[in-house]
């Protein structure tokens, strides 16, 4: 609890607004740090004479301006200012490391060569409407349907008339997040979820709370909770392998979140990033609750980056202001690459690519297999990344700097913390990015930072 207390003589009215100015002054000065939990509202509002309605209505604002943030049964926290969000990865790779803190699919140079000839071959062939056209149903009426036969890959059925066409999953999130809630609404999601979703969510002047999870993901009992104490608009989810834990959500655990919202009418939105490279996982929530799932899925991470196109999925009711929401935010996803990825949808070579992607990573995940034998990780044999929860007693700070040090840059799980309660330190492996070689040198050395061994391993591969 701070030490600092706002000054009752500086109130005026009106008095949130008065309250969460002096609040913000001392957060920008210094006076309260980030971590630092603030107040009661009840006990602030007992301090300087207001209603609780009034400190309630001060700390939403200063929630709404990302300078404090809530958690259900633990208060109010000074958030992180003056700077962006860590990122869970190094953001420039140099030749002395091997970065598996990246999220990214296994790439060849097969497929460099050929993107770069669907590319020459589009120059060719593009239709005069995706060079001229202004219009998005003009120019996507086809890259729709050709995405309704991929989403059945997916485990979707959909009709095209549901479906838009974006740059990839975050504009398809940003614009699902701006459909299934309003400004200042609240969204819940795993307490170990998708890093970009703080921020994004900050950014939109919304509010995030991350609740409990096990090994399946969301907890039903968690979700009740949050729904019961807090104004829930939308539940996000991650429940295909590609949260940060490699969860994968079975059925029965998905049709009890379903009943949950329904109940109490919020939204769902369904991050299924990585599509059809998981085999056999159960339904979509879209397929389980179409009226009020917002779905996106795209080719990014498992086909090649470059190819960054996805599709969002909305309810019915939504798909006007989805449509205008994307309009005011990115027009219209750029469409020469749309038409790379519907050509390549068509002719199967974005199949062709996952297929292969699924190859390579079963690959990889045998040589974490025998490098990490004997160690506690999760992962499952389509899964981009690995999570490993470190021993009792190692921190994560500690543990990703000796690794740096070693020349293995790897993603600390506090980076994915939605909420303060992240007490089990872990680290994410990304296995995508190095070569075989070097995903095996860093398994080596990570497995000698794991055991204990503080020198660094001798690398004769």
């Amino acid at each position: 609890m701070t030490n600092w207390h706002p000054d009752p003589k500086q109130l005026k009215r009106p008095a949130y607004l008065s309250l969460s100015e002096q609040f913000a002054e001392a957060i920008a000065e210094g006076a309260l740090s980030a971590g630092e939990r603030l107040p009661t509202h009840r006990q602030l509002a007992y301090d300087l004479g207001l209603s609780i309605q009034t400190v309630s209505r001060a700390y939403d604002e200063l929630s709404r301006l990302g300078l404090v943030t809530g958690e259900t049964g633990r208060g109010t926290f000074v958030a992180r200012t003056g700077r962006e969000p860590d990122l869970p990865y190094i953001p420039e790779r140099t030749n002395q490391t091997i970065d598996v803190s990246m999220l990214k699919p296994v790439c060849e140079q097969m497929h460099i060569k050929r993107l770069r000839s669907a590319l020459a071959e589009v120059a060719l062939e593009l239709p005069a409407s995706d060079i001229t056209s202004f219009r998005p149903n003009a120019v996507f009426t086809r890259h729709r349907a050709v995405a309704v036969e991929w989403l059945k890959h997916c485990g979707v059925e959909t009709d095209a008339h549901n479906v838009l066409v974006t740059n990839g999953a975050t504009p398809a999130m940003t614009i699902a997040l701006m459909t299934a809630a309003k400004p200042k609404g609240m969204i819940v999601t795993e307490q170990l979820g998708h890093h970009t979703l703080m921020p994004l969510v900050s950014y939109l002047g919304m509010r995030l709370e991350g609740i409990a999870i096990d090994e399946q993901g969301i907890r039903p009992d968690a979700l009740e909770k949050a729904c019961r104490n807090l104004d829930v608009q939308a539940l996000y989810l991650l429940p295909n392998g590609a949260n940060p834990t490699n969860a994968i959500m079975g059925f029965e655990r998905r049709s009890a979140l379903v009943e949950i919202a329904r109940r109490a009418d919020i939204q769902i939105i369904e991050n299924d990033s990585w599509g059809p490279l998981v085999e056999d996982h159960p339904a979509p929530f879209v397929t389980l609750a179409p009226e009020r799932t917002h779905y996106f899925t795209s080719f990014t991470k498992i086909v090649v980056p470059g190819l960054r196109t996805g599709y969002l999925v909305v309810p019915e009711r939504f798909v006007a202001a989805a449509a205008n929401r994307h309009l005011v935010t990115n027009w219209m996803a750029t469409p020469i690459i749309a038409e790379l990825a519907t050509r390549w949808v068509e002719d199967g070579t974005a199949m062709e690519f996952v297929h292969w992607q699924r190859d390579a990573l079963r690959r990889r995940h045998r040589i974490v297999d025998e490098v990490l034998q004997g160690v506690d990780y999760r992962a499952h044999p389509e899964s981009l990344h690995v999570w490993l929860p470190l021993p009792k007693g190692r921190k994560e700070d500690e543990f990703t700097a000796l690794a740096r040090v070693q020349g293995v840059a790897v993603a600390p799980g506090k980076s994915f913390a939605i909420s303060h309660e992240h007490a089990d330190p872990a680290i994410r492996i990304c296995i995508g990015a190095p070569s075989e070689r070097d995903l095996r040198a860093a398994l080596i050395t990570l497995a000698g930072l794991y055991h204990g061994d503080p020198e660094p391993a001798l690398l004769a591969i």
